[in-house]
């Protein structure tokens, strides 16, 4: 199973977008990872859970091609998750959201508000909503998953809300922020 890690593409020029939420509660705990051993932390991509990648590429993203979006969250109510454990990929060490339920809906309408755009491609059947830590080796997975092993203890976990849609986009060779969608209803 390949890597389920947006930004990778970057490297063969081809510029693009991605819908993640953003999780800065995590950046304390995972920056010193990520930073290592995270390509897309290079590229600017803030520690998060990615909804739908690839997205529009940049130059077909319009107000008008961003309506359903701005639907969807307008019409989505903001939700509490934490991260409370790990999980693995090949090449990937992940922190996995609870409830995950809420992030595979949003995913799941998106992909049926642009069919055009599957997540990851199509390239997997299954929706597995995540946060990239690590995409090395199984050494530095390990070390990395014992490193944060505290927040997985009864009481750990990291705290978020989810309360915006993030579109990002890296034209200029970087990642960015593009347009953020605040979800309207209260949750």
């Amino acid at each position: 199973m390949r890597a389920r890690c947006a930004g990778t593409r970057l490297a063969l020029g081809v510029p693009e977008s991605a819908l993640i939420v953003r999780v800065p509660e995590a950046e304390p705990h995972v920056e010193r990872w990520r930073a290592r051993y995270d390509p897309a932390h290079a590229q600017g991509v803030p520690a998060h859970i990615t909804l739908l990648y690839p997205f529009l590429a940049p130059e077909r993203i319009t107000s008008a091609a961003l309506e359903p979006v701005a639907t969807l969250a307008a019409g989505t109510a903001s939700f509490d998750f934490e991260l409370a454990r790990g999980g693995r990929f090949s090449g990937v060490f992940y922190l996995a959201p609870d409830p995950a339920e809420p992030f595979v809906e949003l995913t799941r309408e998106l992909q049926r508000r642009f069919p055009e755009h599957p997540p990851y491609g199509g390239a997997f059947e299954t929706i597995v909503p995540h946060l990239t830590v690590v995409h090395a080796g199984e050494l530095e997975q390990r070390a990395a998953e014992n490193d944060l092993a505290r927040l997985f203890a009864p009481g750990g976990g990291i705290r978020s809300r989810c309360a915006e849609l993030v579109l990002i986009e890296n034209s200029s060779g970087r990642w960015r922020t593009l347009r953020v969608f605040a979800l309207g209803g209260s949750g």
